[in-house]
């Protein structure tokens, strides 16, 4: 705990002017757009990894890491491939952490990470698309697939006894994808999936997509969406209405803005996004707390992950150029090897140096898969008194 203590204090160290040997790390994540409510315990997150290196004497005989920020917007491609850009061509950043929502990830994969040779580990890119995307060997993630998501979805929903739901996805890569994979688990289990129907962020009025679905019918609305946007118009609209009062919540949905929004409007409702109850979660939430971010938030211990995951496969590699330090992720995230918890990255580094193999389990249990993503565990919430409790972890 003294180690998590002592790197999250220098957060604000590796965040400043770097230095010609420095190692700059790009967090590139929507801190504006709609899930900027979520996003700045991302960023912390793998600041603190960051600042955890830094503090052990850095990589590759004494490199320091720098975190250098970027905006996704988390929804205009063009926009984060711009900033993608910048943050390689100007900046000379060395890796991506990041990028966070699945369509402006894939723009930055294939604009701007394959031609510049960059790697990149996605800590919240969930769309299963991503899992086939040609990446050249240099694309990962510590969030699982929607496909997995889709298939918890519709345990928790069975479990709850729910037999029909109308479904409303915000229009784009990751609403479409966690939709599609939603609907395929839940109807192969039995259920009734009444109208599964796209809205549109950045309206002022959703009563008539509101409408539709309530004419539909469904035990409940599920909103597959974004908290800062159209997810939660979709829910005002609907509790204004009086159409839905229960509401499955996915990751993009869950976060403490939603409690803000609407509190005890939402008591009953319910959902999930990727999370842990390991022993390094419980290690990574005290030492956020301490850095004052919140370390239960929505990808936040995914971040950690991928940022320690960054800099202990550049470490391995003695190299910081991505055709040499990527193909050590995977080794480095699975066993065998001596287990690897947030607090350790210094004892990682030193096994690494001494050849020794390490198993990267970390904030959120880290296992990658075969297409370089995480094998998957969930958080399940719901609502009481108006905020968002934890009722199991699968």
């Amino acid at each position: 705990m003294k180690k998590l203590l002592l790197a999250s204090a220098a957060i604000a160290l590796v965040t400043g002017a770097a230095r010609a040997e420095d190692v700059k790390i790009g967090i590139i994540l929507g801190f504006t757009g709609p899930l900027e409510s979520i996003t700045p315990a991302m960023g912390a997150g793998a600041e603190m990894a960051i600042a955890e290196v830094a503090a052990a004497g850095g990589i590759i005989d004494g490199k320091k890491p720098v975190a250098v920020r970027g905006d996704s917007t988390c929804v205009d491609a063009a926009a984060a491939t711009a900033a993608a850009t910048r943050m390689v061509t100007s900046d000379g950043i060395a890796a991506f952490m990041g990028a966070d929502c699945s369509g402006v990830t894939g723009a930055i994969l294939q604009n701007v990470a394959r031609p510049n040779g960059v790697a990149m580990i996605s800590p919240s890119a969930t769309s299963p698309a991503l899992s086939t995307a040609e990446d050249d060997g240099l694309f990962f993630r510590t969030a699982p697939s929607d496909a997995r998501q889709g298939v918890v979805m519709a345990e928790i929903l069975g479990e709850r006894g729910i037999k029909s739901v109308a479904l409303t996805y915000t229009n784009n890569d990751y609403g479409k994808g966690l939709a599609d994979s939603f609907q395929a688990a839940y109807e192969a289990a039995g259920g009734k999936v009444t109208l599964s129907a796209a809205h549109e962020d950045g309206k002022g009025d959703y009563s008539a997509e509101v409408g539709a679905l309530a004419a539909a019918g469904g035990d409940i609305l599920v909103v597959a969406g974004y908290v800062d946007q159209g997810g939660s118009g979709m829910i005002r609209a609907a509790l204004d209405a009086g159409a839905f009062t229960t509401f499955m919540l996915p990751d993009g949905m869950v976060g403490a803005a939603l409690e803000e929004k609407f509190g005890k409007e939402l008591n009953g409702s319910f959902g999930q996004h990727p999370g842990t109850d390991s022993n390094g979660a419980a290690l990574f939430q005290a030492a956020a707390k301490a850095a004052g971010f919140d370390g239960t938030g929505a990808f936040a211990p995914e971040s950690y992950d991928a940022a320690a995951l960054i800099m202990m496969a550049m470490h391995a590699a003695g190299s910081t150029n991505s055709k040499d330090w990527a193909p050590k992720v995977m080794d480095l995230a699975n066993a065998p090897g001596e287990v690897i918890l947030p607090g350790e990255l210094a004892k990682a580094l030193q096994l690494i140096k001494e050849g020794k193999d390490i198993d990267y389990v970390g904030a959120s249990a880290v296992e990658l898969i075969g297409a370089g993503e995480s094998a998957g565990n969930y958080r399940e919430i719901e609502f009481a008194d108006g905020k968002i409790t934890t009722k199991s972890f699968r």
